[in-house]
């Protein structure tokens, strides 16, 4: 779950983390208003979950109130690469004199957290790494031990910062990575952290990014999501308990398991390459999953247009075939597909739930025994069907 620039920076406080004064508006009366009140240049931010808003027109800088207005004005209800704004940011100018980046993230491979930190902020960390990699220092967290001073001083060393900020920056460091692991975060960033003219460092910008599956743990912050970037078909399976990441494909996948999925989506790229045909989508319903959930999978794989085959590769374990039979029922009775459906239904009641599938004598289905079979049988009906 992505958090929005203020909603970053607010949380950023929270563990002790100097940001602007900035406020959250939704009108151009409220900019006008909240950069009175702040007084002399003000910066006006769209807040939507895409990069590049200097480039798109949604970050502008004001020399007053009234041009703070303006700015509102061309910036509120801006289209920036799909996305609508719809509130802004506020917040005081900085007299900065040197850009920082720090952030602390995932490394799945060591298994532990990773600080990154230059002294070339400011920029895209991709390209920093591509074209400097040396610029970039990089210290691993012991998630046992935490965050010991020592690497605190190693990391503001090694980067080159004045010495006079290191104490500075070890609280700023120690906060981020409070806030990174109290948050259940794979991404707590500030880029930039900047070193004003009075020689404080202030984070002028953040990024936090929330793990989904510790959102249960995280009630407030979830209740501040904001879904605006998300198709309308992973917000419907999110809720529905339901594992979907859509796809260019053609071949609309229902698994249960996600090594599963994997294979599926594998085995219909590799039939289907050399046509141009390949799976729609990843989606795992779980282990259990109901006739609802089912029902509710197979609805959402149809809301796409691109599918024009839905293939079931279900393997009973804890979910029982004959369960998923019936939420196959539910869902076509209620949709009315006209793409075919290869299902293959083996383990927990296999047999009842070919059954169920065959007295309901549906058109368009097509079983299969193997994998392979189903893969096979899915590139087909999406030949045939072109």
């Amino acid at each position: 779950m992505k958090l929005h620039e203020y909603q970053s920076k607010f949380l950023f406080r929270e563990y002790g983390i100097p940001i602007p004064q900035g406020r959250v508006a939704g009108a151009a009366d409220e900019v006008q208003e909240i950069a009175a009140e702040l007084g002399g240049v003000v910066v006006i931010k769209a807040q939507v979950h895409v990069g590049g808003r200097g480039k798109a027109g949604g970050v502008k800088v004001a020399k007053d109130a009234a041009e703070a207005r303006r700015h509102a004005e061309n910036i509120l209800g801006m289209d920036i690469k799909g996305l609508r704004v719809e509130k802004v940011l506020v917040d005081p100018g900085a007299d900065i004199r040197q850009e920082i980046y720090l952030a602390i993230t995932n490394d799945r491979g060591a298994r532990m957290p990773l600080i990154m930190a230059s002294m070339e902020g400011g920029m895209d960390i991709e390209e920093l790494n591509r074209e400097r990699p040396e610029a970039i220092i990089r210290e691993h967290v012991d998630p046992i031990m935490g965050l010991q001073d020592y690497q605190m001083t190693f990391i503001a060393s090694a980067m080159g910062m004045p010495r006079a900020q290191w104490r500075s920056f070890g609280k700023i460091l120690r906060g981020l990575y409070q806030c990174y692991v109290k948050s259940d975060a794979e991404l707590a960033e500030i880029n930039p952290l900047v070193i004003t003219g009075d020689g404080e460092l202030l984070a002028v910008d953040g990024k936090v990014i929330i793990d989904d599956n510790a959102l249960f743990r995280q009630p407030a912050l979830t209740a501040e999501r904001d879904t605006s970037d998300e198709p309308e078909s992973e917000r419907q399976a999110r809720e529905a308990g339901i594992t979907y990441i859509k796809l260019d494909g053609q071949i609309g996948c229902m698994v249960n398991g996600a090594g599963l999925a994997m294979t599926t989506m594998d085995m219909t790229k590799l039939y289907g390459d050399a046509d141009g045909i390949g799976p729609a989508n990843f989606l795992d319903i779980g282990g259990g999953a109901t006739p609802e959930q089912v029902a509710a999978a197979l609805r959402i794989i149809l809301s796409d247009d691109n599918v024009k085959c839905v293939l079931f590769n279900i393997f009973g374990g804890i979910t029982r075939c004959d369960e998923v039979a019936n939420g196959i029922l539910t869902a076509y009775n209620e949709v009315k597909p006209d793409v075919p459906m290869v299902i293959r239904l083996q383990g927990t009641n296999a047999a009842e739930g070919n059954r169920i599938i065959s007295e309901a004598q549906l058109p368009n289905i097509i079983s299969a025994e193997t994998l392979t079979e189903a893969a096979k049988r899915a590139v087909a009906a999406v030949k045939e069907g072109a």
